[in-house]
């Protein structure tokens, strides 16, 4: 199964243009990050985007970009193909997907395209529905969840994805604290990497006079076992 978490970063909050009584924010981030059966496969799309209008304070004091960043970066219309086509019609998870799908809708809209009308899952109502009560934001879940939280000095649209990825594990119940396989983690980050499938251990084969038969010890040991059983049930008539 392909999964696509995904994230935006924009000029303000409403993307409706003034004469639908909005502020016509814009996209200035996306980002993804392919799942396969819910493991990272390494396969990413990222791109800055000139979103054609001044950044607001606000906006710009939570990801830190600027109107001369922009200045030069490709504007939506540009990126637009790269990114359906990366989107396919896989599954999307996304933090607050409400916000996000009306941002890039509004934008799809403004270049006449359809709207995305792929299933997508909200990891705050998958949060909700899990901590009733609780606070549900991206900082507050990688805090429950003990994911290091060092990398987001400021949001960013590609961190957000590596961080969202790893807290949508843990609500699906994919980590369990206390519960480590050997070499799980290894072959995790492996996989991650390459996208190859994950190495499995193995035992070294016995020696070949064994082949698959027991050893003199273990011979030895079975007597001794079965000699103490004073009524052992296949001797019972």
């Amino acid at each position: 199964m392909r999964e696509i978490v995904l994230d935006t970063e924009t000029t303000g909050l409403d993307p409706r243009p003034p004469e639908r009584g909005g502020t016509g924010d814009r996209i200035v981030e996306i980002a993804c990050l392919e799942l396969v059966n819910h493991v990272p496969t390494g396969n990413e799309f990222q791109r800055y985007i000139n979103p054609e209008r001044p950044m607001s304070a606000d906006a710009f004091a939570v990801h830190g970009l600027s109107d001369e960043f922009l200045a030069d970066k490709p504007v939506f219309a540009d990126i637009t193909d790269d990114l359906l086509g990366f989107l396919g019609d896989s599954r999307l998870v996304i933090h607050n997907a409400e916000f996000d799908l009306r941002f890039i809708n509004a934008e799809l809209d403004r270049l006449k395209r359809p709207a995305l009308k792929l299933e997508a899952v909200d990891t705050v109502q998958l949060a909700r529905q899990r901590f009733p009560g609780a606070r549900a934001s991206l900082d507050e879940l990688c805090k429950r969840f003990e994911i290091d939280l060092a990398v987001r000095a400021k949001h960013g649209a590609l961190v957000d994805v590596t961080l969202l990825a790893q807290v949508y594990l843990e609500l699906i119940g994919g980590r369990q604290t206390g519960f480590v396989l050997t070499g799980f983690e290894t072959a995790v980050q492996e996989r991650s990497i390459d996208g190859a499938a994950a190495p499995r251990a193995t035992r070294p084969p016995r020696p070949a006079p064994l082949a698959h038969g027991p050893s003199p010890a273990e011979l030895e040991a079975h007597a001794k076992l079965v000699g103490r059983l004073k009524q052992p049930v296949w001797l019972k008539s």
